[in-house]
């Protein structure tokens, strides 16, 4: 497996899954985040030992879904998690995701890069396609042209976040010779978020790692299979990780049983447990847990998580 920044490295390692956590953690609806609660929280994840902390980039405020649902305001991304990473020491950092048909490949790039040097190479680049047309009007993007563009895009930027000289050959190629800042010491990790209208083979072959939404069990399962189908086919069988995420509805009591919600479980604390180890044993390398809204307090829910979640599953044995 080629080497990969400290953030990747400790998140998405191969055989072990890891759980991260979808910020703002506490947001309330239709508000921006309190930047002193989710400072706390996400000090309070980076102790209890969690992987990552993750955030979304929503340009502009349109409605998104066929139902038109009002699109939740959050921060820049790359300034958001640059203000987590000087709350934290350990955990990673990462985008699920930055639209990249959205943005200029060089100002992203020179993002990704600051952001990992300035928080000690936390820092994990997950990227999608987009799917709001209103905002590729905003932007003078063409949304038909999405799929081309995010390939484009990618290699350049993957050429800016390598520190080896054959690969930053797009970058000098693009930037008449010069640099955007100083190479990383090591690659920064670069994940596909849902399918960026992109086939898996693409994915397995061009990208670092494929994170994708739940499903009922016997449907993900089927997804990985046709994930290390493609790594086999296009990535000489490299073990790329696989990553979801999961809607949590954690209920006060501990022997609740799951129940289906969407994209996610309600759920008490033993039978998340048993779930989350049946997906490591299917091949999941880190779940990414969106604590939904409810009645009980954002704090608590992540200090059980990290007390009475963590340390039960199979990876904490090893």
């Amino acid at each position: 497996m080629p080497s990969f920044n400290r953030a990747y490295q400790q998140t998405l390692q191969a055989g072990r899954l890891t759980l991260g956590l979808m910020t703002p953690i506490a947001r309330p609806d239709e508000a921006m985040a309190d930047l002193a609660v989710e400072r706390d929280l996400a000090q309070r994840a980076d102790a209890l030992g969690f992987a990552a902390l993750w955030t979304r980039d929503v340009p502009v405020l349109a409605p998104q879904g066929e139902r038109m649902m009002p699109t939740a305001p959050l921060d820049e991304p790359f300034l958001w998690l640059a203000t987590l990473a000087a709350a934290t020491q350990r955990i990673a950092l990462g985008t699920a995701a930055a639209v990249l048909p959205l943005r200029h490949p060089l100002h992203l790039a020179k993002a990704a890069l600051s952001l990992n040097r300035l928080s000690g190479e936390r820092f994990i680049l997950g990227l999608g396609s987009g799917d709001r047309e209103a905002e590729f009007a905003i932007f003078g993007e063409d949304i038909a042209q999405r799929a081309e563009t995010f390939r484009e895009r990618w290699t350049l930027v993957r050429s800016a976040l390598s520190p080896l000289a054959a690969e930053r050959a797009v970058l000098r190629e693009a930037t008449a010779g010069h640099e955007l800042m100083a190479a990383p010491a090591e690659p920064i990790g670069m994940v596909v978020v849902g399918s960026a209208r992109q086939s898996l083979q693409w994915t397995a072959a061009h990208a670092d790692g494929w994170a994708t939404y739940h499903r009922d069990e016997a449907r993900q399962q089927g997804r990985i299979g046709l994930w290390q189908t493609a790594l086999r086919e296009r990535a000489g069988g490299e073990a790329k990780p696989f990553i979801q995420s999961l809607q949590l509805e954690l209920l006060e009591r501990a022997d609740a049983p799951a129940e289906p919600i969407e994209l996610g479980l309600r759920t008490g604390r033993d039978a998340l447990v048993a779930y989350l180890d049946r997906l490591e044993d299917a091949g999941v390398a880190h779940v990414l847990m969106n604590i939904a809204r409810g009645p009980r307090d954002a704090r608590e829910i992540v200090e059980e998580l990290g007390r009475e979640v963590l340390p039960r599953l199979k990876s904490a044995a090893t």
